[in-house]
């Protein structure tokens, strides 16, 4: 028996007045969060959630993300994270492709309201039966009419709670990705899952009890900082300075300030971080402090391992691993230089190989196969999905339709991602899913979309669109459209409209010949 939260758990019992949380001047203790997370339980038990239900998350990297997470796990219930960019049709649909008994959401900004996306996607779905918002002051009235605050929940309910255990290989998490085909799939990651990733990391990366602060820039509602920051982090008592926007500037005077001994980011962030070197920052400070320097998400140039050597005395290592695999699955050897361009060799207890399109083996150095990956890292399957999840899983290999090369020393390099995914700005975007909704526009006959280079996000989304005879439309009223349809993250900010598309005799859309 086991529940992830027992991350959290054995460090408020060992570190209980240690830094568990820093967000802005508000610090809370390991049994601080512990308490409240506590409560959360015992208000999700109260109304009704039993072990194995889900209940859905959406939140920025607040204090409020760690507590609600780990409250969900100790009812034993299953934590469903959204994306916060995500708009009331999106919410809606992982409400019910999960089937989330409950739904607590931050109430947001103005700029971005949350709460009020989260509440109209709640209620499209009937078998989601308790929303609670998540407001800055937990003593606010709700703004919203009709929606109850977390605040108000919690009144009264004790910061004692027996944690629920649930079986090793039960689902704790269930992270949405797409794929290719389309709509968002609900991976099942069990308990054992993110527990051993978390302590592989720990393992990896030499860290002891109660000694790092990480800076948290990455987005806890994805793979990346769930594990590798939070579920990592406390598990050996760290303290976490949250940032619920990665700013450089910001970030840089928390490193400074913070004295932070661990950093992760995606390739953007580190240059982001490079370019805000400017006058009035302890740069020698921040070296003296840096212990740890991880970068995912896509390859990292170069140039940008030899500056932050040179600035902050501290090779970045590079992982590879996606949400089915926890997700670290390989990553640079700590102990030896790093290989330009590689993400380095399997973590423990995980295998990896190379393999051709009917699953065999691919023996030699330096030849091109699909990234095959099996350990104790494989997620349990896609929720509601079992031929999709037999089409990725054989003999306990994962399939990851990533392309690769391994050299003569079992070094691992990517040669080309799954087949049209984009990578803005360390998201994953999924062209297919963007050409339906596209097409849900009036005018819109037929739509493609790709990736584009761009300087700071690494690629933009681009769309060609044909519009449907006597239709009108613009380019730019496209691109508003499908600001009010999509995520931030995910609409295209680009669109041109063309008279047709390049496709190959049986109808498929060329896309390598767009640009």
């Amino acid at each position: 028996m086991l529940n992830l939260s027992v991350l959290l758990e054995d460090s408020a019992r060992h570190y209980p007045e240690r830094d568990a949380v820093v967000f802005g001047p508000r610090r809370l203790t390991y049994a601080q969060v512990n308490a409240a997370a506590n409560q959360v339980a015992g208000l999700l038990v109260s109304r009704g959630i039993k072990p194995g239900d889900k209940v859905a998350l959406s939140c920025p990297n607040l204090p409020y993300f760690p507590i609600v997470y780990y409250g969900i796990l100790k009812a034993g219930a299953v934590v469903v994270p959204l994306n916060v960019l995500l708009k009331g049709r999106e919410i809606a649909y992982h409400l019910n492709d999960s089937q989330a008994k409950a739904y607590l959401c931050f109430e947001g900004t103005p700029e971005l309201p949350m709460g009020s996306e989260g509440f109209a996607g709640f209620n499209e779905v009937a078998g989601c039966e308790q929303f609670f918002l998540i407001t800055a002051d937990p003593a606010a009235a709700s703004p919203i009419e009709g929606a109850d605050t977390l605040g108000a929940g919690l009144a009264g309910q004790s910061p004692a709670f027996e944690t629920v255990l649930r079986a090793e290989t039960d689902a704790a998490v269930i992270l949405y990705t797409s794929g290719t085909t389309g709509q968002a799939k609900g991976a099942e990651l069990s308990h054992s899952n993110l527990v051993l990733n978390a302590l592989t990391c720990n393992r990896l990366f030499g860290t002891q009890p109660g000694t790092d602060t990480h800076l948290l820039v990455l987005p806890l509602f994805h793979s990346f900082g769930s594990t590798v920051n939070m579920n990592a982090g406390f598990a050996t008592a760290a303290t976490l300075v949250l940032l619920p926007r990665f700013d450089a500037a910001a970030a840089v005077q928390l490193l400074q300030s913070e004295n932070v001994t661990f950093f992760a980011g995606v390739p953007t962030m580190w240059w982001g971080l490079l370019n805000a070197l400017g006058e009035g920052v302890d740069v020698e400070r921040i070296a003296r402090n840096m212990r740890v320097a991880v970068s995912g998400g896509s390859s990292l140039p170069v140039e940008i391992i030899k500056a932050v050597k040179e600035r902050f005395g501290v090779t970045i290592l590079e992982g590879y691993g996606l949400s089915e695999t926890s997700p670290v699955a390989t990553f640079s050897d700590p102990d030896s230089e790093p290989r330009a361009g590689s993400i380095g060799i399997p973590i423990w207890g995980v295998e990896v190989k190379l393999i051709d399109p009917e699953w065999n083996t691919i023996e030699a150095a330096d030849e091109i196969g699909e990234i095959a990956i099996r350990g104790h890292n494989i997620f349990r399957g896609y929720i509601g999905r079992p031929e999709a999840t037999a089409e990725v899983i054989r003999n306990g290999w994962f399939r990851t339709g990533d392309l690769a090369r391994r050299d003569k020393d079992g070094f691992y390099y990517i040669v080309d991602r799954a087949k049209d995914m984009i990578i803005r700005g360390g998201f994953n975007v999924y062209p297919r899913e963007i050409e339906e909704v596209l097409m849900t526009h009036e005018a819109v006959s037929l739509a493609a979309v790709i990736g584009v280079p761009h300087s700071s996000h690494g690629e933009e989304v681009k769309a060609f669109v044909i519009l449907k005879p006597g239709a009108e439309a613009t380019e730019e009223s496209l691109v508003a459209w499908s600001k009010e349809q999509m995520a931030a993250y995910k609409y295209p900010r680009i669109v041109s409209i063309v008279e047709s598309l390049p496709m190959t005799a049986t109808g498929k859309l060329l896309k390598r010949e767009l640009s």
